[in-house]
């Protein structure tokens, strides 16, 4: 008698997901071909090796049992495994890998990304290219978790974190900005933390999944509205929906024609150290996309640009 191993077959799990999928024997036997006694002699072949039902043969309609809608979760996950091995065995054939994913911090400038995207392309690489949008711990957690290959804009403490090397991107300065029509635009300077703490702050959503959020500058006891990111930010600020600190290179062009006013605040002021971080590994482990990406990070201009610089990268 075959053993599961001999007929758990990618071909098999295929045949039962088709199946499943067509609601009935003879319409998935029309749909590979085959004569429907053939169909079912395979579906009862992994049915003895297994010593289960997987279908239920009361009615018309092939509809699963637990046991074979169980299967049909585990075999997803085998054929995806299988998918992925096949794509390890490609990148260790041509050094290139088969998915690049960059986590973006919405601190990061998005043209500057789409620029480096687009020189990229170019290139033709057997590589497709994903960007994640993350927002503070959540772009540090969304490389540690394996979800992304890279990640722009992350902020960590002094000591890396381990299988992690980073480097930085630069320092970013923070003014602390209101709409001219908002209350505190007409309120003496420098403002104190009770003051500011009467009026709602407008923050962005930690994206990170697991663990600790992070916040920056809100006050305990402060109402706030909280946005999904950084433009979001801007625009309810602007609205006069809510107070905070700003990039200064965001706001400066806000400040510049009077839809933001900065006010000095009685607290040290704000920067963030900002970096982008990659997984470790030997540098012949390294794929060519990350090799490709690491080297376009090098470059003063680009990383100037990636935290709000308008200067083109090419």
């Amino acid at each position: 008698m075959p053993t599961p191993r001999d007929v758990l077959t990618p071909g098999a799990l295929t045949m039962l997901q088709l199946i499943a999928d067509c609601g009935s024997f003879a319409a998935a036997a029309r749909a590979s071909h085959m004569v429907p006694s053939a169909l079912t002699y395979r579906v009862r072949q992994l049915e003895d090796a297994l010593d289960v039902l997987l279908f239920d043969r009361s009615s018309r309609q092939a509809k699963l049992t637990a046991a074979g809608a169980e299967l049909l979760r585990e075999g997803a996950r085998v054929l995806n495994e299988i998918d992925a091995i096949a794509n390890r065995v490609k990148r260790v054939a041509t050094g290139w890998e088969s998915q690049f994913t960059i986590a973006v911090d919405s601190i990061i400038d998005r043209s500057a990304v789409m620029e480096l995207c687009d020189a990229f392309l170019h290139l033709n690489p057997p590589t497709r290219l994903k960007l994640r949008a993350e927002t503070l711990s959540g772009t540090l957690e969304a490389l540690t978790s394996g979800q992304a290959d890279l990640a722009l804009g992350v902020v960590m403490d002094d000591n890396t974190k381990p299988g992690l090397l980073r480097e930085p991107l630069g320092t970013i300065n923070f003014v602390f900005s209101v709409a001219p029509h908002h209350p505190l635009a007409r309120v003496p300077e420098p403002l104190t933390d009770p003051v500011i703490r009467q009026h709602r702050a407008v923050a962005i959503a930690d994206s990170v999944r697991q663990g600790t959020t992070l916040s920056i500058g809100l006050l305990a006891g402060q109402d706030v509205f909280t946005v999904a990111d950084m433009s979001s930010k801007l625009d309810a600020q602007i609205r006069g929906l809510g107070v905070g600190f700003l990039p200064s290179h965001l706001a400066q062009p806000y400040i510049d024609t009077g839809r933001l006013v900065t006010k000095t605040v009685e607290r040290a002021e704000q920067q963030i150290l900002s970096s982008y971080a990659w997984r470790k590994g030997s540098k012949s482990g390294q794929g060519r996309a990350l090799q490709w990406w690491l080297t376009q990070l090098q470059a003063a201009t680009t990383r100037s640009a990636l935290l709000g610089e308008r200067r083109r990268l090419r």
